[in-house]
């Protein structure tokens, strides 16, 4: 393990472009759960007599939205939530001047309080929301609630939904082209804490044309030929070796 990481130090090291591409395994250690894991929000009971998929879908936010909002809030927004080792140390390459882009299929907003700049959220944040009738921005914490749960705008009582993307819509055009740009000047690529089991994110990853393609990861995913280095441990043993290495 120990000559994994050392390779991939080096490759941080020589490259001039990284792209990190993120799924929920790099907030998980923040204490936000992921989806599809034995533990994962889609294999817990919903406490519906709906599945959790359906539940954060867009014609389930149109027809129920009580219930959309209540699991919402309770299963997919966490405000106390702070950035891990990873995002930390994401943050702080960039800050040394390396040029990094991270592209993020998590909502939680944790680079961005890192203090990364180059981030691309291919799934939105839960900390913008909008109005649905006016299109007024809020923030997080300037949401307002009915008696029922539902986000309301005082101006004229319309729904304020999660800039977030449900089952059913589209990804982002603009965000999915500036990834893929990205990882198109990239010449090095870090693939963490994700299954690559998502359309089309997952195929973000064939305009790579680097030097290299790493694989963090706790478990092992169907495509091994694909990655130049594999290393199966916690992105928080990886990153805090990698920082404890950098000040040797």
């Amino acid at each position: 393990m120990q000559n994994k990481l050392m390779q991939l130090k080096k490759l941080i090291e020589q490259a001039d472009h990284v792209v990190f591409f993120g799924g929920a395994g790099v907030s998980t250690e923040s204490g936000i759960p992921d989806f599809r894991s034995a533990d994962g929000l889609f294999n817990q009971d919903s406490g519906q007599t709906y599945q959790p998929e359906d539940i954060v879908s867009d014609w389930f936010l149109k027809e129920q939205p009580e219930t959309f909002f209540n699991y919402y809030f309770e299963h997919l927004v966490y405000p106390e939530a702070v950035p891990n080792v990873t995002h930390l140390y994401l943050a702080e390459l960039e800050a040394k001047g390396k040029d990094v882009t991270i592209i993020t299929q998590n909502i939680d907003g944790l680079h961005q309080m890192a203090g990364s700049k180059n981030i691309l959220e291919l799934h939105g944040t839960t900390l913008k929301n909008t109005c649905l009738t006016c299109g007024r921005q809020y923030s997080l914490l300037d949401l307002k609630q009915d008696n029922k749960g539902i986000p309301r705008c005082p101006d004229d009582n319309g729904i304020v939904r999660p800039d977030v993307v449900l089952y059913g819509e589209m990804l982002d055009q603009s965000a999915l082209i500036m990834s893929r740009t990205a990882i198109e000047k990239a010449d090095l690529l870090l693939i963490a804490g994700t299954s690559l089991s998502v359309y089309p994110a997952n195929s973000l990853i064939h305009y790579f044309n680097g030097d290299a393609v790493v694989l963090l990861n706790r478990t092992s995913i169907p495509y091994p030929a694909v990655f130049d280095l594999i290393i199966e441990d916690s992105l928080s043993s990886v990153f805090k070796e990698l920082i404890a290495t950098g000040r040797d």
